[in-house]
């Protein structure tokens, strides 16, 4: 059942060693399915669902992958822990625009590209490309200790999601929620398709300001008068060729006589008439400006209030088209610089200055995006969005934290309808046909419709719709799809709606809002009741990591030199939901630190043995007849820690679990139980029995904290736990054992146990800053309050020891301690709590020692007095004392009381 005396523990903490074959023993263990060979869960409890955000196929780990395949492994770890079937199902996205880019530059360097290829050898390539990818994430996430069900393993391009989408889309279609029309879109000339306004990334830049003039056309003659004009001010010269008016304010009296006028547009000599409207600034430029409805979004609107016509003058590549001017095949940057000298050399160019703006560039390509008329298809969010934000008024599904409620709820409020089609070939063909006269037939079959639905012509006679949807939109499925909807197979069942949605904040429209829509329109249930929107991760300073900037850290660097368990913890400690965390190697450092010191422990532990207890023990819980204070401290913080991690994991608040486990197992277990449990494991004068409960009892706190710390280092807590003596109920897994109850707490052993731990940490404190030998033996004199009279003779071997304290006297009452210390010559004061001392300096003290015993009491009465203050501040107000449970109220009085004791101590020390 154990390792006899640690033997099989290596003495260094060498991650690499075992958690490669600590994966492959769960995977053999079958522990990661909730329906699995060597699962313990209990089937009459709910199941714990999170389906996980999918990685692109073609992608590798980086540090968001790592950070949110931690947080959700963490909640999945601990809901199988407490016996619940939890499923942690994993995916792989097709990421089509993405995809395509990184094939289209492996063709481009090869001398093909995909109008070469065609669409269906280009198929086949990406396939095979997608092959050749896929396992790189998918073993890189085990590296990181994902416990996914792998059997469950899902790809947004495999037949069940394609289903899915058909099936989606036809009922969309049917419900009257998705409609083609022509609209102005976000179009990419670099991807060659068509982009959410989400995909957009707004960046600022220095451009320029052009003034032109347009001629007015002379009412009677038709032609442009050469004194007449009217200059325009815009930043895209080359849309001119697209103009179909010029726009005033309704209340500029500058232009109140020309509206209703004409102008000639140069060039392409098309008139056009000066309109009045209020979305023209008239502080902007001139106060009078061009309308390009086939090119900007704003004029696009203002082009639809006037009946505008709306000539489209761009391709696909940005090039000007169909204009009939000279400007035509020319890039559109070529063409502005042109038009411009043009002008100029016509005399109608008024001028250009420099001019601050804000650029659309695609988030994936980075090139300037442009709007474009397209006939697309859209998706009607209106009613699908009241169904979602209802459901998160309602309560059945809470955002984490709180605060991006407001978020959601402006996004849902001011949607546009989505533009779902792609000008891709890589994703999900939409499934739409179109006959020769026009009607649209749109089928979720495999091989299409059978005939028009309309006029009936043959199957053979249609086309389908070359476009390709959003990757969002199949996304938008995934919570439903993966369990085999719209089939209501066993999973889906049982494991939908999901619990957990775990994500970047970055991306709560991006994805959320599509999953939510798309959830409850085709389920009748919101997809999952928490969405946890996880922050960004910068550099030490705050600074965005980015490969120019060269501050990127490499997960499986980190892996590779400080272990998984390193990376895990540093990407949760210190985390609170949805705000940035900074991260560096420092980070990892001090976990990996944390990891070695557990590992330590735990070998101390067990070559602590006393040799009464057989090697392969069966564990037993400690007799507490034989227990020392010290013992029951021990298990009495193990069981608070436990309530307290309980709290924090309800909260879902995960670094503060870190950070209650850190101080547990480092500063309580580790600092203070260890060594008190030292000396008494080494007396000589003690029974057998007493040696056992105090082992017994370091092994019981340590299997608790070895569970509770499972869910974030799951390998060394898994190689150490497998050290420890178990009992026979145990499953052979620590990723399938019990979570910790928390157990009965022992408050008393607590308040004498943690009063004379600050005694010794105080007089340590003491000690360095008078800068005396720390290994020397110096007197000690103390005082403590009656109540602590027998456990302190219990630990006086411990403080003796942890205090360097030799001779170490007690004295019975205050007055006699100070007595004792005027005989001596005085010392170092030391005030903790219920207890006081005196270190006896001799003559080893600094001859400074005096003055800084003296700042360090003045800093001790400062900060006394100031939590004096607080407290009283707290009791002070009726709120707390009124709304507040009777035990907290009177535990703060009692801390009031402490206080205000310690403050009264501390002044009349520094009289002295």
């Amino acid at each position: 059942m154990t390792e006899a005396a640690g033997e099989q523990l290596a003495k260094a903490y060498v991650p690499a060693d075992f958690e490669h074959d600590i994966y492959e023993r769960w995977l053999a263990a079958d522990v990661f399915a909730p329906d699995g060979a060597g699962s313990t869960a209990d089937p009459a409890l709910p199941p714990f669902v999170i389906i996980q955000p999918p990685p692109n196929v073609t992608g590798s780990l980086h540090l968001g992958h790592a950070q949110r395949t931690t947080v959700e492994d963490l909640m999945v770890r601990h809901a199988r822990m407490t016996g619940r079937p939890a499923l942690f199902l994993p995916g792989l996205d097709h990421a089509s625009i993405a995809a395509q880019f990184v094939l289209d530059g492996i063709l481009a360097r090869e001398g093909e590209s995909r109008a070469s290829l065609g669409r269906e050898r280009y198929l086949e390539r990406m396939h095979e490309f997608v092959e050749e990818t896929r396992n790189v994430i998918l073993t890189q996430q085990r590296r990181v200790g994902g416990s996914c069900d792998w059997g469950r393993l899902r790809f947004t391009m495999d037949e069940v999601s394609a289903r899915a989408v058909r099936v989606a889309f036809e009922r969309l279609y049917r419900d009257d929620l998705a409609y083609r029309t022509e609209a102005l879109i976000n179009w990419c000339p670099g991807c060659r398709t068509s982009v959410s306004d989400l995909e957009v990334i707004p960046t600022p830049e220095t451009g320029r300001l052009w003034r032109v003039r347009y001629h007015l056309v002379d009412d009677a003659t038709g032609d442009p008068d050469p004194n007449a004009t009217i200059t325009v001010a815009t930043t895209r010269p080359e849309t001119i060729l697209g103009d179909t008016a010029v726009a005033v304010h309704p209340g500029d009296a500058r232009y109140a006589a020309l509206v209703g006028r004409r102008v000639r547009i140069p060039f392409v000599e098309r008139d056009v008439p000066i309109v009045a409207d209020d979305v023209v600034d008239p502080a902007f430029g001139t106060g009078a400006v061009k309308i390009t409805p086939a090119h900007d979004h704003d004029d696009y609107e203002t082009g639809r209030r006037h009946g505008l016509a709306m000539p489209t003058i761009l391709d696909d590549a940005a090039r000007i088209a169909n204009t009939g001017t000279p400007y035509d095949g020319l890039d559109r940057y070529e063409a502005r610089s042109r038009i411009v000298a043009d002008l100029e050399a016509r005399g109608d160019l008024d001028g250009e200055q420099p001019h601050e703006m804000v650029i659309g560039r695609c988030q994936r390509s980075d090139d300037v995006v442009e709007p474009r008329l397209k006939t697309q298809w859209f998706i009607r969010t209106g009613p699908l969005a009241a169904a979602a934000l209802e459901a998160t008024r309602g309560g059945e599904t809470a955002i984490l934290p709180e605060r991006f409620t407001k978020t959601w709820e402006h996004w849902m409020t001011t949607i546009r309808d989505w533009n779902v089609s792609r000008q891709l070939w890589w994703g999900h063909r939409i499934p739409a046909w179109y006959c020769p006269d026009g009607h649209v037939t749109v089928s979720s079959e495999p091989d299409g419709p059978a005939a028009c639905e309309v006029c009936h012509r043959p199957a053979s006679e249609l086309v389908q719709d070359p476009d390709i949807f959003d990757t969002w939109f199949s996304s938008g499925l995934w919570p439903f799809s993966t369990l085999g909807w719209p089939d209501q197979t066993d999973d889906f069942r049982r494991y939908y709606p999901g619990s957990v949605m775990e994500t970047g904040y970055d991306i709560i429209f991006f994805w959320v809002a599509r999953m939510m829509m798309l959830g409850i329109h085709l389920t009748d249930a919101p997809p999952f009741r928490t969405v946890y929107l996880s922050g960004l991760i910068r550099d030490p300073y705050g600074a965005k990591m980015s490969k120019t900037k060269g501050n990127t850290v490499d997960p499986l660097g980190m892996i590779d030199e400080m272990g998984a368990d390193a990376l895990r913890f540093a990407l949760v400690h210190g985390t609170t939901p949805g705000n940035d965390q900074r991260f560096g190697s420092a980070k990892v450092e001090q976990a990996r630190n944390f990891a070695n010191k557990l590992w330590n422990a735990t070998r101390f532990v067990l070559g602590a043995r006393p040799a009464s207890i057989p090697a392969g023990a069966e564990r037993r819980l400690p007799d507490a007849a034989h227990l020392g204070p010290a013992d029951r401290w021990v298990l009495s913080r193990a069981a608070a820690t436990t309530a307290a991690v309980d709290r924090a994991m309800a909260d879902y608040a995960f670094g503060e679990v870190t950070r209650l486990l850190y101080d547990a197992i480092w500063s309580e277990y580790c600092d203070w139980g260890l060594e008190l449990a030292k000396v008494r494991l080494a007396d000589a004068g003690r029974s057998d029995a007493d040696r056992e409960a105090t082992w017994w009892a370091l092994v019981e706190a340590l299997d608790t904290y070895l569970r509770l710390l499972h869910p974030a280092m799951p390998f060394v807590t898994e190689r150490l736990w497998q050290a420890l003596p178990h009992r026979a109920t145990d499953p052979g897994l620590l990723i399938v054992a019990r979570w910790p109850a928390p157990g009965a707490r022992d408050e008393s052993a607590e308040a004498a146990v943690g009063a004379l731990v600050d005694l010794v940490r105080g007089v340590r404190n003491a000690r360095a800053d008078a800068r005396l030998e720390p290994g020397a033996w110096l007197p000690l004199d103390v005082y403590v309050e009656p109540e602590l009279g027998e456990p302190f003779e219990a630990l006086r071997p411990g403080i003796e020891r942890l205090a360097r304290a030799r001779p170490l006297r007690r004295r019975l009452t205050r007055e006699a301690l100070h007595a004792a210390t005027r005989d001596e010559g005085g010392g170092l004061a030391v005030i903790a709590g219920p207890a006081e001392a005196i270190v006896g300096t001799g003559s080893d003290a600094d001859p400074s020692a005096a003055a800084a015993d003296r700042a360090r009491l003045e800093k001790e009465l400062a900060d006394a007095e100031r939590l004096l203050d607080a407290a009283r501040a707290r009791l002070a107000n009726e709120a707390f004392t009124a709304k507040a449970p009777a035990a907290i109220v009177h535990g703060a009085r009692a801390r009031e009381a402490e206080l205000d004791d310690q403050v009264e101590r501390l002044r009349q020390r520094l009289g002295r």
